[in-house]
């Protein structure tokens, strides 16, 4: 049986390690955004496909048995090309999503990235920026202070704004460093969900740290959608 992941997160190496060692060819397929990627095990693509028609292609000529989309909940637009593109072709797909976080008792939600830019001014006047280096513009002119954290610097790099590269997971001590050293007065993150980058929110609960969560977008109409490794393995397990 042959996969196609589209990857770039923990869930998806788990994934392809678990599916590669129980006889599944997986290709995992990365956006190559990331400098130094983790790499999964087993066979791996680079770069983008050129839209849904881009995949559909690709999947035409490249034959598989499944498509599972383990992308970050934020990459819509990836999830949207490949539920077209599976849909064209009649190839199965599954999406993996982890639950989102437990709401805090002192968030407030934003659907947007300016959405969450008008908040801050009312919130606080030094904010913690934890929402990649994609969508940093939208707070360029919010009016507060800000330190933004990346994986990688943003090209062109900002200059509104002071900023840290690392790569998680984090712990909640060194969260609390952070945010005691710059004299952090409000969070931002997406609900990205899932333990590596969770400790930012309990440090800011422990600090008295509002916190600006931006929502999930919605999955396309109609896909199926588990959330958990298991769950995928159970669904491809049933495909062979």
């Amino acid at each position: 049986m042959k996969v196609l992941l589209l990857g770039g997160t923990g869930e998806a190496r788990e994934l392809a390690q678990t599916l590669a060692s129980s006889g599944v060819h997986v290709v995992s397929s990365l956006a190559g955004r990331t400098a130094d990627a983790r790499l999964p095990v087993g066979a791996v693509r680079q770069g983008g496909f050129g839209g849904a028609a881009g995949l559909a292609r690709w999947l035409h000529d490249n034959p598989v048995d499944a498509v599972v989309d383990a992308t970050h909940p934020f990459a819509a637009t990836m999830t949207e090309h490949a539920v077209a593109a599976a849909r064209e072709v009649g190839v199965p797909l599954l999406v993996l999503r982890r639950p989102g976080w437990p709401p805090g008792g002192r968030w407030h939600w934003a659907d947007t990235g300016g959405a969450a830019a008008e908040l801050l001014p009312t919130l606080g006047s030094r904010a913690f920026l934890t929402i990649g280096r994609q969508g940093l513009h939208a707070f360029e002119h919010s009016g507060v202070w800000m330190l933004a954290r990346c994986v990688d610097p943003p090209e062109p790099r900002p200059t509104w704004c002071t900023l840290i590269l690392a790569r998680g997971p984090y712990d909640v001590d060194g969260e609390l460093t952070v945010m005691r050293d710059h004299r952090i007065d409000v969070l931002v993150t997406k609900d990205s969900g899932g333990p590596q980058t969770a400790a930012k929110l309990t440090a800011a609960a422990l600090l008295g740290i509002p916190v600006v969560v931006m929502r999930r977008p919605s999955l396309p109409v109609g896909v199926d959608v588990v959330e958990s490794v298991d769950r995928v393995v159970e669904w491809v397990e049933a495909r062979r």
